[in-house]
C-alpha cells in the first residue's frame, strides 16, 4: 500500500494525542482520490470517519493488515514527529514551552530513549534558563537532522552519537 507511513505517522500522533483526526482522514481522502486501495472498505470508511473514537480503530485496522508485524517502531514514528515539530518550531508554529509539552510526554511514553536524553532536558531547561537556549538549538537541529535523513530505527542508531548529544550540554559540552 503506498503512502502507509504517512498514515502511521499520522496515527501514532493522534494516537499520543498530538495530531488531529483529519490528517488520518485527509490519507484516506487521498487515496480514494487517487484511486489507490478503492476496494479497501476500511479505507473507504475512514476517508469518511469524524473524531478521534472512529479514526484510531479504523486507521489502526488498516496498518494492522498492511504492515502486520512490519509495522514501524514508535521511536521511529517519534523521530519523524520530531522532524516535523522542527519545521513548525523554525516557522514559529511551536515555542519552546509547547515542544517542553510535548517531549515531557513523548520521552516517557517511548521508555527514555537515550537519543531523546539530551533533547528533551534541554528543551525543559530553556523554558526557564536561558543559558539552555542555544543548546537545545542544537541539539534540536541535530536529532532533526539526523531523523530527517534516517530509513529506518537502525539507519538512525548507526549514524547517532551521543558524544555528539553530550556535547549540547551547557554544564560539560
Amino acid at each position: 500500500m503506498e503512502q502507509l507511513t504517512e498514515l502511521e505517522i499520522a496515527f501514532f500522533q493522534l494516537h499520543m494525542g498530538f495530531g488531529p483526526a483529519d490528517r488520518c482522514v485527509d490519507w484516506a481522502v487521498e487515496r480514494l482520490r487517487l484511486d489507490e486501495e478503492g476496494d479497501d472498505l476500511e479505507v473507504v470508511l475512514l476517508a469518511s470517519a469524524r473524531g478521534r473514537d472512529e479514526v484510531l480503530p479504523l486507521a489502526e485496522a488498516i496498518i494492522e493488515r498492511y504492515r502486520g508485524v512490519q509495522r514501524l517502531s514508535d521511536q521511529f514514528l517519534a523521530g519523524k514527529f520530531i522532524v516535523e515539530l522542527r519545521a513548525a518550531y523554525l516557522a514559529g508554529r511551536e515555542s519552546v514551552s509547547s515542544l517542553d509539552a510535548i517531549l515531557t510526554r513523548l520521552y516517557p511514553a517511548l521508555r527514555y530513549p537515550d537519543w531523546l536524553v539530551m533533547l528533551s532536558r534541554n528543551c525543559e531547561y530553556a523554558t526557564d534558563v536561558p543559558e539552555f537556549e542555544q543548546p537545545f538549538e542544537d541539539e534540536f537541529r541535530y536529532i532533526a537532522s539526523l531523523w530527517a535523513q534516517a530509513e529506518s530505527l537502525a539507519a538512525f542508531e548507526s549514524t547517532y552519537s551521543r558524544a555528539t548529544s553530550d556535547r549540547h550540554d551547557v554544564l560539560g559540552g
